[in-house]
């Protein structure tokens, strides 16, 4: 198995190891989090601060990362960061997951449980499709985006850079929702949604 380096060590990281030790593709070799300030090792795996990543990276593109944080903007922050010192990404399916194979997954992109991506989708990078999402046909999800869990997309929906759609949330064919923007849980999308804002309610209104 290849190594692999998990950035962050809170809830959402608990999932994502539980998913890679499921999957079996890779071998955890280093959860790294801000919140240690020295390096140490339990049960064979290195801990440390996420300043420790690129020693021991070192070079090797056997090794990949994949980024456990759930806020999209730190995402995409460290992301960057790890990019600009030459390290790859690993995207990491839960074997629950139902893909076709029509549909397209980037690196360092997490699909959690039970989830449902149909045909022709296409998602971008370091997108989370958490637990219970259903992504239907020819959708279009971009970077760094949060489908939340039991979140549903019907066909010919686009979300944009960042967005985050909420817990259980719809979002009805044809619709667009903005980069940034945030879609609160339970709510019912029937109209586009621009960029940078917040709707909530069902139907959904724009908050200022």
């Amino acid at each position: 198995m290849n190594p692999i380096i998990v950035i962050g060590e809170g809830g959402h990281s608990k999932v994502v190891q539980d998913i890679i030790w499921v999957e079996g593709r890779y071998r955890i070799v280093a959860i790294l989090d801000d919140k240690h300030e020295k390096i140490h090792h339990r049960r064979g795996i290195v801990h440390g601060p996420t300043s420790a990543a690129f020693n021991i990276f070192n070079g090797n593109q056997d090794v990949k990362f994949i980024i456990a944080i759930g806020n999209n903007r730190v995402r995409a922050k460290i992301a960057k960061q790890i990019e600009e010192n030459g390290g790859r990404f690993a995207a990491v399916v839960h074997p629950s997951a139902i893909i076709s194979p029509s549909a397209c997954i980037g690196e360092g992109t997490v699909v959690m449980p039970n989830c449902v991506i149909n045909a022709n989708t296409e998602i971008g990078r370091h997108v989370i499709i958490n637990t219970g999402a259903i992504v239907e046909h020819d959708n279009y999800i971009g970077d760094y985006a949060h489908i939340s869990p039991n979140a549903t997309l019907t066909g010919n929906v686009t979300v944009g850079e960042g967005a985050h759609i909420g817990a259980s949330a719809t979002i009805i064919p044809g619709i667009k929702v903005g980069k940034w923007s945030t879609i609160g849980a339970g709510s019912t999308v029937i109209r586009d949604i621009p960029d940078f804002k917040k709707a909530v309610g069902c139907p959904t209104r724009l908050l200022d």
